[in-house]
Parts: structure tokens; C-alpha cells; sequence
């Protein structure tokens, strides 16, 4: 909604620059708006012309860099969760409430990124399931090398994507457009429109090819924008990679059996703490 109302500001500034140019053109004709002048607007717009090309093309090229570093950070944490699911299958079967917990942080990631309910705002500040699944790995009492090397992988993945999910949740609050920049980037379009106008003779050719400039450089900016708010608006970032995850990591546990393997997971770590 943002870009859109931004977006359209943007194309209001623009073309009206245009439409003041087309008027300006008609008062200042004669000896005011000689050949002369003229030439020197066309210098001046064509200076104006390739400064904002750079400017335009530097914030397009920040703005795509950003949106593609979410969506890596998006797959490596989807390439976590399986990775991790399948190292604790690889321990053994009293891993199976720790497995369940893992699934449980994938769903709830999925809804807090992706809400389900359109009144819902993405929400990518991490959790607290993460900690309480770390933890949970950290009280596994391995018996053999085998589950000592998987308990030391899981660790280590369990870290990584923690990690990753606070990278993706820091960059996301910490890239987004400068608005001096765009202030300054769209005050240079509208001079730039009005050195169109200047040129041009006011009729209807005229017009509806200022139209059509002004939406491409609305366009522009507006794809800007949303390309750094990539888990929303028109070009949002594919859920697909954690759904393949969760497909993956095999079907949702009863709840009945949740608390069963709960209470057996305390009991056995309580035993583990005494004979110790």
C-alpha cells in the first residue's frame, strides 16, 4: 500500500512538471524561448538526464541485490530445517519430541512471515521456540560415537540457523530507500518533465507521451520499494522453500502424543542429570 501511495505521488510530481513545462512553453514563446535558450535547456535536461539514469540504475541495482539476499537467507533456513530434521532421524528414535518441536519452529515461522490472515503484518523478529528446541538438543545424553557426532551436527545446524534467521530479520529492518535520496531523485525527473514541456508543442501526441514516461519512472520506483519489503505487497518472496521443508520432514504428531513424548523426554534427562 505504501509503494502504491509513494509510487503515485511520484507520477503526480512528474507529469505535472510536464504539464507546467507545456505551459511555461506557451507563455515564454517568442523571443524569450529563442533557439538559443533552447539550446541550453536541452544541454541542461540531458545533464539532468544521465545523473538520474545512474542514480535510478544504482538504487534498482541495491534494491534487487537486497531482495535476492532474502531469498537466499530463505532457502539456507529451509535447507536447515531438513538438514536438521534429518540428523536428529539419524540419532535415533528419543529424538522424535525434538523432531516435532523442529517442525512445530517450522510451521510458526511460516505464519509469522507468511500470515494466513491478510489483517496480519509479517512479523520476522524471531521467536522464543528456537531457544527452547537448543536447548533441548544441548540435554541429549549421546551412547554412543555415532550420536555424539549427530548431537555435534545438530548443534552446529541449530546454530546456523538461528543465525540465519536473525541475519534475515536485521538486514529486512535495516535495508530500505533512502528517502532524501528519492526526494532529491524525484525533484531532478520534475525538472527534467518541465525541460520536456519546454521543448515540445502542447498537444494531445504530447501529453499522452509524458503519460506514458511519467508511469514508466513511477514504475521504476515503485518496484524499488517493493523489492525491500519482500515478505509483502506484489512482489513477495515464494513461502515455497519452507512448505517443501515441512513435506519433507514427514506429517504433524498428534498432540496426545506431543505431551507423551514430552513427559518422557523430561523423565529420561532428569534420570541422565542423577546418575551423573
Amino acid at each position: 500500500m505504501r509503494s502504491i501511495l509513494i509510487s503515485s505521488i511520484v507520477f503526480a510530481m512528474v507529469f505535472s512538471g510536464g504539464l507546467a513545462g507545456l505551459a511555461l512553453e506557451g507563455f515564454l514563446a517568442g523571443n524569450l524561448l529563442g533557439s538559443d535558450a533552447k539550446d541550453i535547456i536541452r544541454l541542461a535536461t540531458g545533464l539532468l538526464v544521465t545523473m538520474t539514469a545512474l542514480v535510478l540504475g544504482m538504487l534498482v541495482s541495491s534494491a534487487n541485490s537486497s531482495y535476492q539476499d532474502r531469498k537466499n537467507e530463505l532457502a539456507e533456513m529451509a535447507s536447515d530445517f531438513l538438514v536438521l530434521d534429518q540428523v536428529l532421524a539419524t540419532y535415533g528414535p528419543e529424538t522424535q519430541v525434538i523432531r516435532d518441536e523442529l517442525r512445530r519452529l517450522a510451521e510458526n515461522s511460516l505464519e509469522r512471515i507468511w500470515a494466513s490472515q491478510a489483517s496480519r503484518r509479517s512479523q520476522l523478529s524471531p521467536g522464543d521456540r528456537g531457544q527452547g528446541l537448543y536447548h533441548q538438543l544441548q540435554i541429549l545424553v549421546p551412547k554412543n560415537d555415532a550420536q555424539t557426532a549427530a548431537k555435534t551436527v545438530a548443534i552446529s545446524v541449530a546454530d546456523s540457523l538461528r543465525r540465519t534467521y536473525f541475519l534475515m530479520f536485521l538486514k529486512s529492518e535495516q535495508n530500505s530507500l533512502s528517502f532524501p535520496l528519492l526526494a532529491v531523485l524525484v525533484s531532478w525527473l520534475t525538472v527534467i518533465f518541465i525541460g520536456f514541456g519546454l521543448l515540445a508543442p502542447g498537444n494531445d501526441t504530447i501529453i499522452a507521451t509524458l503519460i506514458v514516461c511519467a508511469l514508466a519512472v513511477s514504475g521504476a520506483i515503485f518496484i524499488i520499494m517493493e523489492m525491500y519489503t519482500p515478505f509483502s505487497g506484489v512482489m513477495r518472496i515464494s513461502p515455497l522453500p519452507i512448505h517443501d521443508a515441512l513435506n519433507r520432514m514427514g506429517p504433524a504428531p498428534a498432540p496426545e502424543r506431543v505431551l507423551s513424548e514430552l513427559s518422557d523426554l523430561h523423565r529420561d534427562s532428569g534420570q541422565a542429570r542423577e546418575a551423573s
